[in-house]
């Protein structure tokens, strides 16, 4: 099977300070993968990099056989890649709807309507708070704003970064679920998270990054059935 995501030998960082260190990483059309480390291990940076938003330093970005290596992060979003930022980033002082438009501003514009009626399909609660300010809304509805608002986009490859920070125990279970459901209707999700046993529940294969570097790579049983590598990498 050919990846959809392919990042071979990323380097990168922010301002003079190098954060990513040879980064490999694949993701398959329909597949949960899983990027599992601490905080600081470099997760983020890999995201924004993947996205365009910070620049590669090195290394190639191919996505849906394009290069996208240094391409503009909107030329990203144009191609279908599509991140959903940690800390939700809505728009506080604009509305749901409003907000839900945004996201199909520079990709599937022409189907905002159909894709309007899938994202309630998905998120019956947004319906409900057309016309809410998004800063007034819970922080568990604000992420429900954010993935619908990503999902506007019509993505090809969903990045979900953090989704269940600061959410309750009952949300975070929703969360997962619905981001389990995502992938049954055939989103492929690169799910970037530090929530590792839930995580790994929902994910065809998993990647641990340490201090900017894939330390694991392989299949979620993998990572749970050796002691060592649960201990060093996700203090289980």
């Amino acid at each position: 099977m050919t990846a959809l995501l392919n990042v071979q030998g990323l380097f990168g960082g922010y301002g003079q300070v190098e954060v990513l260190r040879g980064v490999d990483l694949a993701v398959n059309p329909g597949e949960i993968v899983a990027l599992l480390g601490s905080n600081g291990a470099g997760k983020s940076t890999l995201a924004n990099v993947v996205c365009g938003i910070y620049p590669a330093w090195a290394g190639g970005v191919q996505f849906d056989g394009d290069n996208l290596s240094g391409a503009h992060y909107r030329d990203v979003v144009k191609a279908g890649l599509i991140q959903v930022p940690e800390g939700r980033k809505v728009f506080p002082n604009l509305s749901v709807l409003e907000n839900l438009e945004l996201g199909s501003f520079t990709r599937a514009r022409d189907r905002r309507t159909t894709n309007l009626d899938k994202v309630f399909g998905i998120f019956p609660r947004l319906k409900e708070r057309l016309s809410q300010l998004a800063g007034t809304m819970s922080g568990g509805e604000q992420q429900m704003l954010a993935i619908g608002r990503g999902l506007m986009a019509e993505p090809k490859l969903l990045i979900l970064d953090e989704p269940s920070l600061g959410l309750s125990p009952l949300l975070v279970e929703e969360m997962f679920s619905l981001i389990a459901k995502l992938r049954q209707d055939g989103l492929a999700i690169l799910l970037v998270e530090q929530n590792v046993g839930q995580s790994l529940e929902i994910a065809d294969r998993a990647y641990v990054l340490e201090n900017g570097s894939i330390r694991f790579a392989g299949l979620p049983a993998e990572l749970l059935g050796s002691n060592a590598l649960r201990k060093a990498y996700l203090g289980l």
